[in-house]
């Protein structure tokens, strides 16, 4: 009869087994997704993609427009989130200890978090897009400053409660009031992991088709103007990948590359900074 040790050795060896096949088993695919973007990406992401507009059919052309209109909302939308983001988590990290209404932004926080992106965009279509009656960038912005706010928020708190709380005596026995502790000592502290959430908040709606397919729409030529529907790199792929025309599903694979690099540039640099301000601390 075996003793207990060597029964909790043959069930580590099984858990590490099935831990170690599930990881590749996801890996796999993961690689298969990205060996095929490449594949499909590579070829098609020439300088005609940065330098012209989305194209009829048959023609050529490229995702200037779209480019331009997915920097200018994602742009704002970040603008409009991350003051929001930064100063709701101050308050529920450095004020909300006590009282009933921290709690409750920590729930509804959660509920914006785990809530389905299109569900936003159709948020902000009911109470924006039906009143002024047109799509504009300004609604495909605000769309996505809503699905940041909830990451600031999150990341912002959680960066502010790694702070030792040996800093903020130190400075309150010095004299200083509770807003520059604040300000000068736990925001400064905490900066370098704020600005990974924000970084990860960027990486999350560069993405983002659902919300924009009921706010900013799409619009095949250059424009500037935030009051008109404007062209966005996730609405031109979705529609370009679904259309019978090789051209445009060519232009739709390097847009999907274009995304794709984007987002793992920006997941890299906030690990980085992540690493730094957990090596700092």
């Amino acid at each position: 009869m075996m003793n207990l040790y060597t029964r909790r050795r043959i069930i580590n060896v099984i858990g590490l087994v099935v831990s170690m096949l599930a990881m590749l088993f996801g890996l796999f695919w993961l690689c298969w997704i990205l060996f095929t973007l490449l594949d499909h990406g590579l070829p098609a992401l020439t300088m005609s993609v940065f330098s012209e507009m989305t194209p009829p059919p048959g023609s050529n052309g490229g995702l200037l427009n779209a480019i331009a209109g997915s920097l200018m909302m994602s742009l704002i939308g970040t603008l409009i989130g991350t003051p929001i983001g930064i100063l709701a988590g101050t308050y529920l990290a450095e004020f909300g200890q006590r009282g009933w209404l921290a709690p409750i932004t920590r729930f509804i926080n959660d509920i914006l978090l785990s809530a389905p992106s299109i569900v936003i965009g159709l948020f902000v279509y009911e109470v924006y897009v039906v009143h002024v009656k047109h799509f504009s960038g300004w609604a495909g912005a605000l769309a996505l400053a809503i699905i940041v706010i909830p990451i600031v928020i999150r990341t912002t708190e959680n960066m502010l409660r790694l702070v030792p709380n040996t800093l903020r005596e130190a400075a309150a026995a010095l004299g200083a009031p509770q807003w520059k502790i604040v300000n000068f000592v736990t925001l400064r502290a905490a900066r370098a992991g704020i600005i990974t959430g924000v970084m990860l908040a960027i990486a999350r709606i560069s993405g983002e088709t659902a919300p924009l397919l009921f706010t900013s729409l799409n619009n095949q030529f250059w424009s500037s103007d935030m009051d008109q529907p404007l062209a966005n790199l996730p609405v031109v792929i979705f529609q370009f990948a679904m259309s019978p025309y090789e051209d445009w599903q060519n232009l739709a694979w390097a847009g999907a590359l274009l995304i794709t690099l984007s987002v793992l540039t920006l997941n890299i640099l906030a690990r980085v900074l992540f690493r730094q301000s957990a090596t700092t601390h």
